[in-house]
């Protein structure tokens, strides 16, 4: 107890060290963090993607009749809990990437990829409940959907380090969360520049490619392959950059609250 109350008062908050935290995990273990990103996030969706054409799931296909609603929208299902499942993957070995660092060492490609695999069940369980959660909370006017992100924005790094379960993992990050979610909001609101940023780049460069009409042609009939593995060049560096952040979010908040893990067991054996 004394070491949490410690710990929250000895310190606050910084999102400049939860952004040291995280480059300094992409820069000591590149191999590692990006790896992971490519295999279980980016390249799986360029083969979902390319997958799902071929089955006819493209907006012009719907439009003229060539693919009826119900097996366009059913494919569309498959995509979203396909895309969830990958997306989760990946970020629970890349948690384990991030918290190795904090503890001073740098985890294996395996390693990571193992505690990513061990809880894909409840972790996509969980980004599945996130995301209606999130999803319906946005569309009573934006501000419930805003409140509950920021409440539960380190519940899947909470599952994994702390095996809260995926209950237990939404209460934890709301207690972790609790005063400090002015500070969660202002990284979101940064992080969501950094994706437009990369969105603007890729943006120019296949406007350069294709051309305005070309885009919107694109759009309709479905990605090229050279456009998705551009793609997925965007989405390896992205997934990288959230889930390292928001993975070194969850040992700020885990620190200012409990108390650092090695002031803990300082505590333990004194």
């Amino acid at each position: 107890m004394a070491t949490s109350i410690n710990g929250a008062s000895d310190r606050s908050v910084s999102i400049g060290r939860i952004f040291s935290r995280a480059f300094g995990t992409m820069g000591s273990n590149p191999v590692t963090v990006f790896g992971i990103s490519l295999v279980f996030s980016a390249l799986p969706g360029v083969v979902i993607n390319l997958v799902s054409q071929r089955l006819g799931y493209v907006p012009q296909n719907l439009a003229t009749g060539v693919i009826t609603p119900v097996l366009y929208y059913t494919i569309a299902a498959v995509v979203s809990v396909l895309s969830i499942a990958f997306v989760m993957l990946a970020q629970g070995a890349l948690v384990r990437a991030t918290a190795a660092h904090s503890e001073g060492r740098e985890a294996s490609f395996a390693e990571s990829a193992m505690t990513g695999l061990r809880v894909i069940v409840p972790l996509f369980v969980l980004g599945l409940l996130l995301a209606i959660g999130v999803g319906f909370g946005f569309l009573l006017l934006i501000v419930p959907g805003v409140i509950l992100y920021l409440m539960w924005a380190v519940a899947a790094p909470a599952l994994v380090e702390e095996k809260t379960g995926i209950l237990g993992s939404f209460g934890r990050s709301s207690y972790l969360t609790k005063g400090a979610r002015w500070k969660v909001l202002g990284l979101g609101l940064i992080m969501v520049v950094i994706y437009w940023i990369f969105s603007a780049v890729i943006g120019v460069l296949m406007l350069s490619i294709y051309g305005l009409n070309g885009l919107a042609a694109v759009a309709q009939q479905g990605f090229p392959i050279g456009f998705l593995l551009v793609s997925a060049v965007l989405s390896t560096i992205v997934t990288a950059i959230v889930a390292t952040i928001q993975t070194s979010l969850y040992i700020e908040l885990r620190d200012w609250k409990d108390g650092p893990a090695t002031e803990a067991l300082t505590e333990i054996f004194a």
